[in-house]
């Protein structure tokens, strides 16, 4: 059963803002780090339970080529985004929204 992806508001900020900050080193930069995202989303989608578990039930799977990872949980019936987060980043921050 392929499972619907929600991206909980949270985690679109957190894409948003590594975009911009990609943006502002290089120019394509930022469209290069959401096309790394969505082939990973996609990815999760086709086999959530292919990546580790990390808390409780949250899940994370890798950015390739940035070093970000997709946090989310999985439901019945889909797959919630919790967060977009960079490696060097606290994260009670992320586990605070599980």
């Amino acid at each position: 059963m392929k499972r619907m992806i929600f991206i909980r508001p949270e985690a679109e900020q957190d894409m948003r803002e590594a975009y911009s900050w990609y943006e502002t080193q290089m120019p394509g930069l930022g469209a290069n780090f959401l096309m790394h995202v969505d082939a990973q989303l996609r990815s999760l989608q086709r086999n959530p339970l292919q990546y580790p578990v990390v808390h409780q039930e949250v899940r994370r799977c890798l950015v390739r080529r940035f070093p970000y990872g997709i946090f989310y949980m999985i439901e019945d019936k889909r797959i919630v985004v919790l967060a977009v987060f960079h490696a060097k980043r606290d994260p009670k921050s992320w586990q605070e929204r599980s």
